[in-house]
Protein backbone atom coordinates (compact mmCIF):
# COMPACT_ATOMS: atom_id res chain seq x y z
CA UNK A 1 0.00 0.00 0.00
CA UNK A 2 2.96 2.17 0.41
CA UNK A 3 4.43 2.02 -2.32
CA UNK A 4 1.32 2.28 -4.34
CA UNK A 5 0.87 5.30 -2.04
CA UNK A 6 4.50 6.75 -3.13
CA UNK A 7 4.08 5.95 -6.41
CA UNK A 8 1.00 7.97 -6.92
CA UNK A 9 2.31 11.12 -5.01
CA UNK A 10 5.11 11.10 -7.78
CA UNK A 11 2.50 10.44 -10.48
CA UNK A 12 1.58 13.48 -9.26
CA UNK A 13 4.34 15.57 -8.16
CA UNK A 14 5.89 14.70 -11.43
CA UNK A 15 3.76 17.15 -13.81
CA UNK A 16 3.25 19.75 -10.85
CA UNK A 17 7.17 20.44 -11.30
CA UNK A 18 7.03 20.32 -14.56
CA UNK A 19 4.52 23.25 -14.76
CA UNK A 20 5.98 24.92 -11.77
CA UNK A 21 9.54 25.10 -13.48
CA UNK A 22 8.17 26.09 -16.73
CA UNK A 23 5.91 29.10 -15.13
CA UNK A 24 9.01 30.96 -13.16
CA UNK A 25 10.70 30.55 -16.48
CA UNK A 26 8.62 32.42 -18.78
CA UNK A 27 8.01 34.50 -15.77
CA UNK A 28 11.54 35.71 -15.50
CA UNK A 29 11.53 36.29 -19.43
CA UNK A 30 8.06 37.28 -19.71
CA UNK A 31 7.68 41.23 -21.46
CA UNK A 32 6.38 43.98 -19.05
CA UNK A 33 4.27 45.21 -21.31
CA UNK A 34 3.24 45.52 -25.03
CA UNK A 35 6.64 44.78 -26.65
CA UNK A 36 8.07 44.03 -30.02
CA UNK A 37 10.55 41.20 -29.19
CA UNK A 38 9.92 37.55 -30.91
CA UNK A 39 8.14 39.11 -33.98
CA UNK A 40 5.53 40.13 -31.22
CA UNK A 41 4.24 43.21 -33.34
CA UNK A 42 0.42 41.70 -33.72
CA UNK A 43 0.06 42.26 -30.04
CA UNK A 44 -1.29 45.53 -30.12
CA UNK A 45 -4.05 44.61 -32.49
CA UNK A 46 -4.67 41.32 -30.40
CA UNK A 47 -5.04 43.39 -27.36
CA UNK A 48 -6.84 45.78 -28.37
CA UNK A 49 -9.80 43.99 -30.36
CA UNK A 50 -9.76 41.84 -26.86
CA UNK A 51 -10.40 44.70 -24.73
CA UNK A 52 -12.89 46.31 -26.67
CA UNK A 53 -14.87 43.75 -27.98
CA UNK A 54 -13.52 44.29 -31.50
CA UNK A 55 -12.38 41.61 -34.43
CA UNK A 56 -9.11 41.25 -34.77
CA UNK A 57 -6.46 41.23 -38.40
CA UNK A 58 -7.77 38.01 -40.35
CA UNK A 59 -8.78 35.19 -39.80
CA UNK A 60 -10.30 36.81 -36.46
CA UNK A 61 -8.95 34.25 -33.78
CA UNK A 62 -12.17 34.01 -32.24
CA UNK A 63 -11.16 31.63 -29.73
CA UNK A 64 -8.38 33.56 -28.72
CA UNK A 65 -10.20 36.15 -28.47
CA UNK A 66 -12.67 35.25 -25.74
CA UNK A 67 -9.83 33.61 -23.83
CA UNK A 68 -8.14 37.30 -24.04
CA UNK A 69 -11.05 39.16 -22.20
CA UNK A 70 -11.19 36.86 -19.64
CA UNK A 71 -7.39 37.15 -18.72
CA UNK A 72 -7.87 40.92 -18.92
CA UNK A 73 -10.08 40.48 -16.09
CA UNK A 74 -7.02 39.55 -14.15
CA UNK A 75 -5.83 42.87 -11.82
CA UNK A 76 -2.16 42.31 -12.23
CA UNK A 77 -0.33 44.36 -14.62
CA UNK A 78 -0.79 45.96 -17.67
CA UNK A 79 -3.66 44.66 -20.51
CA UNK A 80 -0.77 43.95 -22.59
CA UNK A 81 0.99 41.98 -19.64
CA UNK A 82 -2.30 40.12 -19.01
CA UNK A 83 -2.79 39.19 -22.06
CA UNK A 84 1.34 37.70 -22.29
CA UNK A 85 0.58 35.71 -19.34
CA UNK A 86 -2.36 33.51 -20.81
CA UNK A 87 0.45 32.87 -23.58
CA UNK A 88 2.50 31.65 -20.78
CA UNK A 89 -0.22 29.81 -19.09
CA UNK A 90 -0.90 28.02 -22.62
CA UNK A 91 2.50 27.05 -23.46
CA UNK A 92 2.91 25.30 -19.83
CA UNK A 93 -0.36 23.87 -20.13
CA UNK A 94 0.56 22.47 -23.79
CA UNK A 95 3.84 20.89 -22.17
CA UNK A 96 1.85 19.06 -19.59
CA UNK A 97 -0.22 17.61 -22.13
CA UNK A 98 2.52 16.69 -23.98
CA UNK A 99 3.81 14.84 -21.09
CA UNK A 100 0.40 13.54 -20.81
CA UNK A 101 0.64 11.84 -24.59
CA UNK A 102 3.84 10.24 -23.73
CA UNK A 103 3.23 8.97 -20.82
CA UNK A 104 -0.31 7.48 -21.57
CA UNK A 105 1.50 5.98 -24.48
CA UNK A 106 4.49 4.11 -23.29
CA UNK A 107 2.72 2.72 -20.16
CA UNK A 108 0.68 0.22 -22.90
CA UNK A 109 4.28 -0.39 -25.28
CA UNK A 110 7.21 0.16 -22.74
CA UNK A 111 8.20 -1.89 -19.70
CA UNK A 112 9.54 0.99 -17.84
CA UNK A 113 7.88 3.99 -15.38
CA UNK A 114 7.16 6.73 -18.45
CA UNK A 115 7.34 9.44 -16.01
CA UNK A 116 11.13 10.34 -16.75
CA UNK A 117 10.66 10.55 -20.82
CA UNK A 118 7.60 11.88 -20.70
CA UNK A 119 9.31 14.72 -18.69
CA UNK A 120 11.90 14.63 -21.09
CA UNK A 121 9.71 15.19 -24.16
CA UNK A 122 7.43 18.09 -22.39
CA UNK A 123 10.98 19.78 -21.36
CA UNK A 124 12.05 19.66 -25.09
CA UNK A 125 8.99 21.63 -25.83
CA UNK A 126 8.89 24.18 -23.25
CA UNK A 127 12.02 24.84 -23.63
CA UNK A 128 12.43 25.32 -27.29
CA UNK A 129 13.10 28.54 -28.30
CA UNK A 130 10.57 28.76 -30.80
CA UNK A 131 7.96 27.68 -28.50
CA UNK A 132 9.51 29.73 -25.23
CA UNK A 133 9.69 32.88 -27.27
CA UNK A 134 5.94 33.12 -27.93
CA UNK A 135 4.80 32.12 -24.29
CA UNK A 136 6.47 35.55 -23.32
CA UNK A 137 4.72 38.53 -25.36
CA UNK A 138 1.36 38.25 -26.81
CA UNK A 139 0.28 36.18 -29.85
CA UNK A 140 -1.61 33.38 -30.88
CA UNK A 141 0.70 30.68 -31.41
CA UNK A 142 0.81 29.67 -27.80
CA UNK A 143 -3.01 29.09 -27.29
CA UNK A 144 -2.76 27.44 -30.70
CA UNK A 145 -0.08 24.63 -29.36
CA UNK A 146 -1.58 23.96 -26.04
CA UNK A 147 -5.25 23.28 -28.63
CA UNK A 148 -2.66 21.12 -30.87
CA UNK A 149 -1.49 19.23 -27.61
CA UNK A 150 -4.99 19.06 -26.35
CA UNK A 151 -5.72 17.43 -29.46
CA UNK A 152 -2.83 14.72 -29.67
CA UNK A 153 -4.07 13.93 -25.74
CA UNK A 154 -7.84 13.31 -26.58
CA UNK A 155 -7.48 12.00 -30.15
CA UNK A 156 -5.23 9.67 -29.31
CA UNK A 157 -6.69 8.27 -26.28
CA UNK A 158 -9.12 4.86 -26.11
CA UNK A 159 -11.75 4.62 -28.70
CA UNK A 160 -15.25 5.68 -27.55
CA UNK A 161 -17.80 7.86 -28.43
CA UNK A 162 -16.67 10.04 -25.89
CA UNK A 163 -13.31 10.30 -27.15
CA UNK A 164 -15.02 11.30 -31.04
CA UNK A 165 -16.95 13.93 -29.34
CA UNK A 166 -13.75 15.63 -27.08
CA UNK A 167 -11.86 15.17 -30.30
CA UNK A 168 -14.17 16.73 -32.22
CA UNK A 169 -14.82 19.60 -30.37
CA UNK A 170 -10.61 20.48 -29.36
CA UNK A 171 -10.81 20.64 -33.41
CA UNK A 172 -12.99 22.65 -33.69
CA UNK A 173 -12.21 25.05 -31.17
CA UNK A 174 -8.33 25.11 -32.58
CA UNK A 175 -9.98 26.57 -35.82
CA UNK A 176 -10.99 29.29 -33.71
CA UNK A 177 -7.69 30.08 -32.50
CA UNK A 178 -5.60 29.61 -35.78
CA UNK A 179 -7.08 28.23 -39.43
CA UNK A 180 -4.13 27.04 -39.88
CA UNK A 181 -5.28 24.13 -37.55
CA UNK A 182 -7.10 22.54 -40.47
CA UNK A 183 -4.19 20.69 -41.81
CA UNK A 184 -4.86 18.27 -39.47
CA UNK A 185 -8.32 17.57 -39.82
CA UNK A 186 -7.99 15.26 -42.99
CA UNK A 187 -5.47 13.03 -40.52
CA UNK A 188 -7.20 13.35 -37.45
CA UNK A 189 -10.41 12.32 -39.41
CA UNK A 190 -8.65 9.37 -40.83
CA UNK A 191 -6.49 8.19 -38.00
CA UNK A 192 -9.95 7.73 -36.00
CA UNK A 193 -12.46 7.30 -38.39
CA UNK A 194 -10.99 5.44 -41.61
CA UNK A 195 -8.88 3.05 -40.03
CA UNK A 196 -10.42 1.94 -36.69
CA UNK A 197 -8.05 0.00 -33.97
CA UNK A 198 -9.03 -2.58 -31.87
CA UNK A 199 -11.09 -1.63 -29.13
CA UNK A 200 -9.32 -0.18 -26.03
CA UNK A 201 -6.22 -0.20 -28.25
CA UNK A 202 -4.11 2.72 -29.55
CA UNK A 203 -2.65 0.56 -32.53
CA UNK A 204 -3.99 -0.15 -35.80
CA UNK A 205 -5.05 -3.53 -36.61
CA UNK A 206 -3.73 -3.35 -41.06
CA UNK A 207 -5.97 -7.00 -41.40
CA UNK A 208 -9.38 -4.96 -39.97
CA UNK A 209 -9.19 -1.31 -42.07
CA UNK A 210 -12.76 -0.41 -42.45
CA UNK A 211 -14.58 3.24 -42.46
CA UNK A 212 -16.00 3.65 -39.10
CA UNK A 213 -19.14 5.87 -40.37
CA UNK A 214 -20.28 6.54 -36.73
CA UNK A 215 -17.69 7.49 -35.37
CA UNK A 216 -16.36 10.02 -38.54
CA UNK A 217 -19.45 11.31 -38.32
CA UNK A 218 -19.50 11.84 -35.06
CA UNK A 219 -16.52 14.04 -34.68
CA UNK A 220 -17.49 16.17 -37.89
CA UNK A 221 -20.17 16.94 -35.79
CA UNK A 222 -18.42 17.87 -32.79
CA UNK A 223 -16.27 19.93 -35.39
CA UNK A 224 -18.83 21.74 -36.96
CA UNK A 225 -20.21 22.65 -33.94
CA UNK A 226 -17.35 24.35 -32.31
CA UNK A 227 -16.14 25.69 -35.24
CA UNK A 228 -19.55 28.10 -35.13
CA UNK A 229 -17.79 30.11 -32.82
CA UNK A 230 -16.40 32.02 -35.96
CA UNK A 231 -20.31 33.68 -35.79
CA UNK A 232 -19.15 35.97 -32.61
CA UNK A 233 -17.03 37.85 -35.13
CA UNK A 234 -20.11 39.43 -36.58
CA UNK A 235 -22.17 39.83 -33.54
CA UNK A 236 -19.00 41.69 -32.19
CA UNK A 237 -18.87 43.93 -35.01
CA UNK A 238 -22.25 44.74 -34.70
CA UNK A 239 -21.03 46.94 -32.01
CA UNK A 240 -18.68 48.93 -34.03
CA UNK A 241 -15.79 48.70 -32.04
CA UNK A 242 -13.00 50.78 -33.09
CA UNK A 243 -10.52 47.34 -34.15
CA UNK A 244 -12.96 46.07 -36.51
CA UNK A 245 -10.95 44.11 -39.42
CA UNK A 246 -13.60 43.56 -42.65
CA UNK A 247 -16.69 44.84 -40.65
CA UNK A 248 -17.78 40.92 -41.30
CA UNK A 249 -21.49 42.10 -41.16
CA UNK A 250 -22.02 40.40 -45.18
CA UNK A 251 -21.09 36.83 -46.60
CA UNK A 252 -18.46 38.41 -48.52
CA UNK A 253 -16.84 40.33 -46.12
CA UNK A 254 -16.89 37.32 -43.41
CA UNK A 255 -15.28 35.32 -45.84
CA UNK A 256 -13.03 37.79 -47.04
CA UNK A 257 -11.51 37.43 -43.30
CA UNK A 258 -11.67 34.26 -41.88
CA UNK A 259 -10.13 33.06 -45.16
CA UNK A 260 -7.66 35.15 -44.92
CA UNK A 261 -7.82 36.69 -48.21
CA UNK A 262 -5.37 39.89 -47.21
CA UNK A 263 -2.49 37.24 -47.00
CA UNK A 264 -3.20 34.67 -49.28
CA UNK A 265 -0.67 36.36 -51.71
CA UNK A 266 1.96 35.23 -49.70
CA UNK A 267 1.42 31.57 -50.21
CA UNK A 268 3.92 31.22 -53.27
CA UNK A 269 6.09 28.24 -54.90
CA UNK A 270 9.78 29.01 -55.16
CA UNK A 271 12.04 28.40 -57.82
CA UNK A 272 14.38 25.19 -56.71
CA UNK A 273 17.34 27.14 -55.44
CA UNK A 274 15.31 29.41 -53.43
CA UNK A 275 12.79 26.02 -52.11
CA UNK A 276 16.27 24.54 -51.40
CA UNK A 277 17.60 27.70 -49.20
CA UNK A 278 14.60 27.39 -47.86
CA UNK A 279 14.36 23.74 -46.79
CA UNK A 280 18.12 24.57 -45.41
CA UNK A 281 16.99 27.16 -43.06
CA UNK A 282 13.73 24.17 -41.74
CA UNK A 283 16.76 22.15 -40.93
CA UNK A 284 18.91 24.91 -39.20
CA UNK A 285 15.60 25.63 -37.21
CA UNK A 286 14.70 22.28 -36.11
CA UNK A 287 18.44 21.89 -35.06
CA UNK A 288 18.41 25.16 -33.05
CA UNK A 289 15.69 24.02 -30.83
CA UNK A 290 16.56 20.73 -29.83
CA UNK A 291 20.62 20.48 -30.87
CA UNK A 292 21.86 17.51 -32.77
CA UNK A 293 21.44 15.08 -29.77
CA UNK A 294 17.60 15.85 -29.51
CA UNK A 295 17.34 15.84 -33.39
CA UNK A 296 18.70 12.29 -33.22
CA UNK A 297 16.89 10.98 -30.78
CA UNK A 298 13.81 12.75 -32.19
CA UNK A 299 14.54 11.26 -35.48
CA UNK A 300 15.13 7.41 -33.61
CA UNK A 301 11.61 7.78 -32.33
CA UNK A 302 10.37 8.59 -35.37
CA UNK A 303 11.67 5.92 -37.69
CA UNK A 304 13.72 3.47 -35.50
CA UNK A 305 10.66 2.74 -32.88
CA UNK A 306 8.34 3.59 -35.16
CA UNK A 307 5.08 1.65 -35.00
CA UNK A 308 1.26 2.28 -36.61
CA UNK A 309 0.03 4.27 -33.84
CA UNK A 310 -2.35 7.27 -34.31
CA UNK A 311 0.09 8.75 -32.16
CA UNK A 312 2.95 8.50 -34.63
CA UNK A 313 0.66 8.54 -37.94
CA UNK A 314 -0.48 12.46 -36.24
CA UNK A 315 2.34 14.15 -35.31
CA UNK A 316 4.40 12.37 -38.57
CA UNK A 317 1.30 14.33 -40.80
CA UNK A 318 1.74 17.68 -38.20
CA UNK A 319 5.12 17.57 -39.03
CA UNK A 320 5.23 17.45 -42.46
CA UNK A 321 2.10 19.58 -43.18
CA UNK A 322 3.46 22.60 -40.95
CA UNK A 323 6.67 22.22 -42.83
CA UNK A 324 5.15 22.80 -45.91
CA UNK A 325 3.14 25.23 -45.48
CA UNK A 326 5.60 27.57 -43.01
CA UNK A 327 8.13 26.90 -46.31
CA UNK A 328 5.47 28.33 -48.79
CA UNK A 329 4.27 31.01 -46.78
CA UNK A 330 6.75 33.55 -47.92
CA UNK A 331 6.72 36.02 -44.90
CA UNK A 332 9.48 36.64 -42.41
CA UNK A 333 7.96 35.70 -39.33
CA UNK A 334 6.61 32.10 -41.40
CA UNK A 335 8.86 29.91 -39.19
CA UNK A 336 6.53 30.58 -36.08
CA UNK A 337 3.81 28.24 -38.29
CA UNK A 338 6.41 25.49 -37.05
CA UNK A 339 5.37 25.24 -33.66
CA UNK A 340 2.82 22.29 -34.08
CA UNK A 341 5.82 20.44 -35.91
CA UNK A 342 8.32 21.47 -32.83
CA UNK A 343 5.31 19.97 -30.48
CA UNK A 344 5.46 16.47 -32.35
CA UNK A 345 9.33 16.59 -32.77
CA UNK A 346 9.10 16.70 -28.81
CA UNK A 347 7.02 13.69 -28.33
CA UNK A 348 9.29 11.68 -30.95
CA UNK A 349 12.48 13.18 -28.24
CA UNK A 350 10.47 11.42 -25.59
CA UNK A 351 9.62 8.43 -27.67
CA UNK A 352 13.78 8.03 -28.77
CA UNK A 353 14.90 8.20 -25.42
CA UNK A 354 12.40 5.29 -24.41
CA UNK A 355 13.69 3.06 -27.00
CA UNK A 356 17.37 4.23 -26.31
CA UNK A 357 17.06 3.30 -22.84
CA UNK A 358 15.24 -0.04 -24.01
CA UNK A 359 18.22 -1.01 -26.29
CA UNK A 360 20.86 0.04 -23.92
CA UNK A 361 19.78 -2.09 -20.85
CA UNK A 362 20.02 -5.13 -22.96
CA UNK A 363 23.79 -4.99 -23.03
CA UNK A 364 24.41 -2.21 -20.52
CA UNK A 365 21.53 -2.70 -17.73
CA UNK A 366 23.56 0.14 -14.70
CA UNK A 367 23.30 2.45 -17.43
CA UNK A 368 20.12 2.31 -18.75
CA UNK A 369 18.73 4.15 -15.56
CA UNK A 370 20.46 7.28 -16.19
CA UNK A 371 19.79 8.10 -19.67
CA UNK A 372 16.28 9.72 -19.79
CA UNK A 373 18.48 12.19 -16.33
CA UNK A 374 21.31 12.82 -18.83
CA UNK A 375 18.56 13.63 -21.80
CA UNK A 376 17.17 16.00 -19.57
CA UNK A 377 20.23 17.69 -18.38
CA UNK A 378 20.94 18.28 -22.20
CA UNK A 379 17.60 20.12 -22.79
CA UNK A 380 18.14 22.53 -19.81
CA UNK A 381 21.32 22.94 -20.49
CA UNK A 382 20.86 23.89 -24.24
CA UNK A 383 18.03 26.74 -22.21
CA UNK A 384 20.63 28.72 -20.98
CA UNK A 385 22.34 29.38 -24.26
CA UNK A 386 18.68 30.04 -25.38
CA UNK A 387 17.55 32.25 -22.48
CA UNK A 388 19.10 35.66 -24.18
CA UNK A 389 17.72 34.96 -27.28
CA UNK A 390 14.37 34.87 -26.29
CA UNK A 391 14.35 36.97 -23.06
CA UNK A 392 11.53 40.21 -23.47
CA UNK A 393 11.69 40.89 -20.10
CA UNK A 394 14.08 44.16 -20.51
CA UNK A 395 11.86 45.07 -24.21
CA UNK A 396 10.46 48.37 -23.48
CA UNK A 397 10.93 49.92 -27.19
CA UNK A 398 6.72 49.40 -28.45
CA UNK A 399 5.72 50.78 -24.75
CA UNK A 400 7.88 53.90 -25.16
CA UNK A 401 6.86 54.33 -28.99
CA UNK A 402 3.54 54.53 -27.94
CA UNK A 403 4.18 56.97 -24.48
CA UNK A 404 5.98 59.49 -26.64
CA UNK A 405 3.79 59.64 -29.91
CA UNK A 406 0.80 60.42 -26.78
CA UNK A 407 2.33 62.66 -25.12
CA UNK A 408 4.12 65.02 -27.96
CA UNK A 409 1.21 64.54 -31.25
CA UNK A 410 -0.58 67.96 -30.91
CA UNK A 411 -4.26 68.29 -30.00
CA UNK A 412 -6.29 67.31 -32.19
CA UNK A 413 -4.15 65.91 -34.89
CA UNK A 414 -4.66 63.16 -37.34
CA UNK A 415 -1.63 60.61 -36.81
CA UNK A 416 -0.82 58.85 -40.32
CA UNK A 417 0.66 55.70 -39.43
CA UNK A 418 2.02 52.84 -41.51
CA UNK A 419 3.46 49.65 -40.45
CA UNK A 420 2.25 46.96 -37.79
CA UNK A 421 4.40 48.25 -35.16
CA UNK A 422 2.95 51.82 -35.69
CA UNK A 423 -0.89 50.98 -36.18
CA UNK A 424 -1.25 48.44 -34.00
CA UNK A 425 0.45 50.10 -30.69
CA UNK A 426 -0.99 53.24 -31.14
CA UNK A 427 -4.51 51.41 -31.72
CA UNK A 428 -3.59 49.59 -28.16
CA UNK A 429 -2.50 53.31 -26.34
CA UNK A 430 -5.47 55.20 -28.04
CA UNK A 431 -8.47 52.41 -27.64
CA UNK A 432 -7.35 49.70 -25.33
CA UNK A 433 -6.01 52.28 -22.57
CA UNK A 434 -8.26 55.41 -23.97
CA UNK A 435 -5.54 57.84 -24.34
CA UNK A 436 -5.67 60.94 -26.24
CA UNK A 437 -9.18 60.76 -27.26
CA UNK A 438 -8.74 64.20 -29.58
CA UNK A 439 -6.19 62.16 -32.05
CA UNK A 440 -7.07 60.14 -34.99
CA UNK A 441 -4.98 57.38 -35.84
CA UNK A 442 -4.86 56.61 -39.56
CA UNK A 443 -3.79 53.49 -40.86
CA UNK A 444 -2.57 54.03 -44.42
CA UNK A 445 -2.07 50.37 -45.52
CA UNK A 446 -5.65 50.04 -44.83
CA UNK A 447 -7.16 53.18 -46.38
CA UNK A 448 -7.90 51.25 -49.87
CA UNK A 449 -10.41 49.34 -48.37
CA UNK A 450 -14.36 50.36 -47.87
CA UNK A 451 -14.94 48.76 -44.69
CA UNK A 452 -12.01 50.42 -43.05
CA UNK A 453 -13.23 53.94 -44.63
CA UNK A 454 -16.50 53.15 -42.66
CA UNK A 455 -14.72 52.19 -39.70
CA UNK A 456 -13.28 55.52 -39.65
CA UNK A 457 -16.02 57.59 -40.41
CA UNK A 458 -18.48 55.75 -37.48
CA UNK A 459 -15.81 56.15 -35.28
CA UNK A 460 -14.42 59.82 -36.10
CA UNK A 461 -18.25 61.29 -37.14
CA UNK A 462 -16.19 64.88 -37.71
CA UNK A 463 -13.25 63.40 -39.59
CA UNK A 464 -14.01 64.10 -43.10
CA UNK A 465 -13.05 61.36 -45.77
CA UNK A 466 -13.03 62.52 -49.41
CA UNK A 467 -14.20 60.01 -52.02
CA UNK A 468 -11.26 58.28 -54.18
CA UNK A 469 -9.36 60.79 -55.67
CA UNK A 470 -6.25 60.87 -57.65
CA UNK A 471 -4.14 62.70 -54.96
CA UNK A 472 -2.18 60.20 -52.96
CA UNK A 473 -4.82 59.42 -49.38
CA UNK A 474 -2.86 61.42 -46.75
CA UNK A 475 -2.93 64.26 -49.26
CA UNK A 476 -6.75 64.38 -49.83
CA UNK A 477 -6.98 63.53 -46.09
CA UNK A 478 -4.88 66.58 -45.42
CA UNK A 479 -6.77 68.93 -47.36
CA UNK A 480 -10.22 67.72 -46.26
CA UNK A 481 -9.67 68.55 -42.98
CA UNK A 482 -7.80 71.84 -42.98
CA UNK A 483 -8.45 72.73 -39.06
CA UNK A 484 -6.32 69.67 -37.71
CA UNK A 485 -2.81 69.31 -37.46
CA UNK A 486 -1.16 66.68 -39.58
CA UNK A 487 1.61 63.92 -38.36
CA UNK A 488 3.20 61.26 -39.96
CA UNK A 489 5.30 58.72 -38.19
CA UNK A 490 6.90 55.62 -38.29
CA UNK A 491 7.96 53.00 -35.97
CA UNK A 492 11.66 51.91 -34.93
CA UNK A 493 13.41 51.61 -31.92
CA UNK A 494 12.80 55.27 -31.02
CA UNK A 495 9.25 57.56 -32.01
CA UNK A 496 9.76 59.21 -35.07
CA UNK A 497 6.93 61.49 -35.97
CA UNK A 498 6.42 64.70 -38.30
CA UNK A 499 3.84 67.45 -37.97
CA UNK A 500 2.49 70.47 -39.59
Amino acid sequence: MKIQNLRLSLDQLTPLLLGGGLVAIYLATMAPGLTWANYGSDGGDLVTAAATGGVAHPTGYPVYLLMAQAFQLIPVGSLAYRTSLMSGLAAVSAAMLVYGSVTRFLSRTSKRSPRLTGLVAAVAFGLAPLVWSQAVITEVYAVQAFFIALIFFLCTGPVSPRRDGLCGLSLGLALGTHLTTVLLVPMILFANGIRKPRQGSSRFSWQDVRLDGVSLLRQLGFLLLASLIYLILPLRASQHPPVNWGDPLTPQRFWWLVSGQLYQTDLSLFAPSALWDRLQAWAVLFREQFGVIGLILGLSGLIVFFAPTRLHLITLWTVISFSAFAIIYDTSDSFVYLIPAVLSFSIWIGLGTDGLTEAISRTLPRWSGSIGWLVLLYLIGLSFYHWPQVDASADQRAERFGIEIMNTAPPQAILFADGDRAVFTLWYFHDALRERPDVVIVAGSLLPFDWYRESLEGIHPDLVLPNLTDKPWFNAIDNANPSRPVCYLYASDEANIECR
